[in-house]
């Protein structure tokens, strides 16, 4: 087997095996440490040439930040002075709007209660009307039924009357025919009368 002597120590083949890795780690570490020492140092470099900028600039800004939010604040106070307003007049409209509100349902309660007396009025003169339509239809009917029959009967009347004029006028019609045929019979028979028929 190998064996390697570093600083008076024997150390045989296996161990070498593990102390390379522990070798790299080592070396590695310290790389990596150098590394950050030389990193460190420009970083110090820099820190010390490091000059503070100009912030004047910035103090100017914020001064003009510090007047816009005193304006921004002045303005929001007015906004809360505007909203408290604004609130009060919503809370007058409101109290107005419920008194309309209010006053016109009493009004259309009242129009209502007067709209229901109309219409019962309505009816009820309408049922007088209905009422008295009926009953003098049925009196105009009454009239006209008794008015008919009074003519009827008066022209039945007058039919017979006339029946019994023209009956007696027949007969009386009858009588004078047979006096006048009766006359002109006894005229013609009458010896007399052929005689002044001669003496003219």
């Amino acid at each position: 087997m190998a064996e390697v002597e570093i600083a008076g120590a024997k150390i045989k083949g296996g161990k070498i095996l593990l102390i390379l890795p522990i070798l790299g780690t080592l070396g590695g570490g310290l790389w990596g440490g150098f590394e950050f020492y030389k990193d460190y140092m420009n970083m110090r470099e820099r820190i010390e040439s490091y000059e503070a900028p100009d912030l004047s600039g910035f103090d100017k800004k914020l001064a003009v930040l510090h007047e816009e939010m005193a304006s921004l604040k002045t303005e929001m106070a007015a906004v809360v002075q505007l909203e408290k307003v604004i609130k009060e007049s919503a809370d007058d409209a409101r109290d107005y709007t419920k008194d309309i509100k209010r006053d016109l349902k009493d009004e259309m309660h009242h129009m209502s209660k007067q709209v229901d007396d109309i219409e019962k009025r309505g009816k009820e003169a309408f049922r007088m009307v209905r009422d008295s339509i009926e009953t003098n239809d049925t009196k105009v009917r009454k009239l006209v039924s008794d008015s008919s029959d009074r003519f009827d009967n008066r022209r039945e009347q007058l039919r017979s009357d006339m029946d019994n004029l023209e009956q007696r006028l027949k007969g009386q019609m009858k009588e004078l025919k047979d006096s006048i045929s009766d006359q002109i019979k006894k005229a013609l028979e009458n010896p007399l009368a052929g005689m002044r028929g001669k003496g003219k």
